[in-house]
């Protein structure tokens, strides 16, 4: 039986909610990007022979779903992930698009498992939203799927510009009312992933990426505090270390880092204006526990225990070993508390 989204357990751990606005917290929050799908041989299992967007919808393919709803036809292909059949390949290709997206009939399959899941687990944990960003949706509608060079969605920037913001246009009014339907059903916080940020340089990304990441948590917080809801958003930008500035003024509560970016200099450059999230090198995650344990100390030393919630610096791999995904969500506890006391 579907559950309502209302009456949900209240919340018994608020930890994360307080770090995304800069509280107090009595050790630092931690959760991993790509969790169950990649890594958790049981859910690995449980998936096998059946076709991906039938079994889990997850946030995985956030970005494929908002294309799906569009009109795309998207296919998750394994050992290749999303791809698509007709890709676009010129402006008037873009007449094939929906336009007006009804949002609750193409995704309410998504609502209703968000409203299922904040049930289920019963306000241990908060239940975060998520979506693909419009540049990232953009170059994978482009590209057919994954692409080292992203050259074919680069090359619209610069020969059909007024093609691709008005591309640009349409994902952002999708992915706001998006946003809105998951908090409607039950998310308490989101994040937007600019997965593709590195493929822009400073110019391009202050042109085709920062207004429509600024204009998606606008209009979404404009929403939501006419409904006296404030639900945090945090703005992953993988690889655009050059836009942390920018990043940090642009209507979030928090800016999520990958690996490559030094802790302390984040710290720095966007002025505790807003907390941060952040960055371990998955690939620790290969390392023995207990050099595990050292690098996650040495990495809240750098970010500091308030403002912050600790995570990595991309997703999980499908080859980790969740007794060491373990050791390290118990690092993060362990050196976060024995710090906030010395404070």
């Amino acid at each position: 039986m579907f559950s309502s989204p209302k009456d949900f357990p209240q919340l018994k751990n608020d930890t994360f909610l307080r770090a995304t606005r800069g509280e107090e917290t009595e050790h630092v929050p931690v959760w991993c990007m790509r969790q169950a799908g990649r890594y958790l041989p049981e859910f690995r299992e449980s998936r096998a022979g059946k076709d991906f967007f039938e079994t889990c919808r997850s946030p995985e393919a956030c970005c494929e779903l908002t294309l799906q709803a569009m009109g795309m036809d998207v296919q998750m292909v394994p050992g290749k992930g999303p791809t698509f059949p007709e890709p676009l390949k010129e402006p008037e290709d873009l007449q094939r698009l929906r336009t007006k997206v009804d949002v609750d009939k193409e995704l309410g399959y998504v609502f209703k498992a968000i409203t299922l899941t904040r049930h289920k687990i019963e306000g241990k944990v908060p239940l975060i939203g998520f979506t693909g960003a419009p540049w990232t949706l953009m170059s994978y509608m482009i590209e057919g799927g994954g692409s080292n060079t992203h050259s074919k969605a680069k090359r619209w920037l610069y020969r059909h510009p007024d093609a691709s913001h008005m591309l640009l246009k349409m994902l952002t009014d999708v992915i706001v009312e998006y946003l809105l339907g998951q908090v409607a059903a039950g998310a308490q916080a989101l994040q937007v992933f600019e997965s593709h940020a590195g493929i822009l340089g400073p110019v391009e990304f202050k042109e085709f990426s920062l207004p429509y990441l600024r204009d998606i948590a606008r209009r979404v917080k404009d929403k939501l505090k006419e409904a006296g809801q404030d639900v945090p958003m945090i703005v992953f930008a993988k690889d655009g270390h050059y836009a942390l500035e920018d990043l940090s003024q642009s209507h979030y509560e928090v800016v999520g880092l990958d690996w490559t970016v030094d802790p302390r200099s984040a710290r720095e450059r966007t002025g505790g204006k807003v907390s941060l999230q952040g960055n371990m090198d998955p690939c620790a995650l290969y390392a023995p526990k207990e050099r595990i344990s050292d690098i996650v100390k040495k990495m809240l030393e750098g970010f500091g225990a308030r403002g912050y919630i600790a995570n990595l610096g991309h997703g999980l791999y499908p080859d980790m070993d969740p007794e060491n995904v373990g050791a390290f969500v118990e690092a993060v506890h362990r050196h976060s508390k024995q710090m906030i006391k010395q404070m």
